[in-house]
């Protein structure tokens, strides 16, 4: 009888097997990304990060949003004021355009709400310039958009070595800044979140903020809009945001306590490898490639501390 192995000895041999050669029936051991969920340790996930972690209410129920601060400080800290001033509370959702966006900000017409702190336009944070120890998993395979893209603490990015920037990319669910045709013209007041096919082609072009982790079906199936780029065409349309709050001003039994795999890991990289060349009986066919839009990042719920 054949000695089974070991699970662990299964997931090394897939990545050693598939680092040299695109994967095939019997290249690559059938390990799938379950297989090296369920092999992870604790400090494999890391907790959401309560003060760049904001709480989107619609009636519906809740869309949780992280914020990379690395990328785009000013922005960020511009839309903690918006939170702390109550400006998305009301706030519509006036655009949902299929394969694109959903995007929400004050009506056009109406009265811009007054702000304190914060502002209504930021300079533009399109790139950042990174440090020379940036934690930066990268992926192998060709990206048409960028010279080079990978993770960095859970978000999708893209980085060009050759004057060391660094943004992050149109995957679905990337959370991003509306703007007018001035570059520095957005500032928070008006928000969008990805919910078609990844459009890079925005890439450096917009200021991207964070990801949703967790609620995007509540986005993803909100009604059409009939107008142009998906807008609607009148006010009965809109679905309201009841408030964004950070998750930092809330109490802990208030919070949903989620995890995001680490990208700096060897599950990471495994879980990565099992996408690239998807395992199991039903595929015949893996791909053998990847691209930065569509390696999933694995997020869990826990229990409240």
């Amino acid at each position: 009888m054949r000695k089974k192995q070991p699970l662990f000895s299964l997931l090394t041999a897939a990545i050693l097997a598939s680092s040299s050669a695109v994967a095939s029936d019997t290249a690559t051991p059938k390990v799938t990304v379950s297989d090296w969920l369920a092999q992870s340790s604790s400090s494999d996930w890391r907790e959401l990060d309560a003060e760049n972690t904001l709480y989107l209410e619609l009636p519906a129920g809740r869309v949780i949003i992280e914020l990379a601060s690395d990328f785009a400080p000013k922005h960020i800290s511009n839309i903690k004021a918006l939170v702390r001033e109550g400006f998305y509370q009301n706030i519509p959702i006036v655009r949902v355009q299929d394969n694109y966006v959903v995007q929400w900000n004050e009506p056009d017409g109406a009265t811009p709400k007054p702000l304190k702190q914060a502002k209504r336009s930021i300079a533009a944070e399109f790139t950042v310039k990174l440090p020379a120890n940036f934690a930066f998993t990268a992926l192998a395979d060709f990206d048409g958009y960028a010279p080079k893209t990978g993770h960095v603490n859970g978000f999708a990015m893209a980085m060009d070595p050759s004057n060391n920037s660094g943004w992050l990319t149109h995957c679905y669910g990337a959370v991003g800044i509306g703007r007018d045709n001035e570059a520095d013209s957005g500032s928070g007041t008006s928000m969008y979140v990805v919910t078609g096919h990844a459009p890079r082609h925005l890439d450096r072009n917009i200021t991207l903020v964070g990801t949703v982790r967790q609620g995007m079906a509540l986005l993803s199936t909100l009604p059409r809009g009939q107008g142009d780029m998906g807008f609607y065409t009148s006010a009965d349309q809109y679905t309201y945001i009841k408030d964004i709050t950070l998750a930092t001003d809330l109490p802990p039994e208030k919070r949903t306590a989620l995890q995001v795999l680490r990208t700096d890991t060897a599950t990471f990289k495994g879980v990565v490898e099992a996408q690239r060349n998807r395992g199991g009986d039903w595929y015949l066919h893996p791909a053998g490639y990847i691209e930065v839009c569509n390696v999933r990042v694995p997020v869990r719920e826990t229990q409240v501390k």
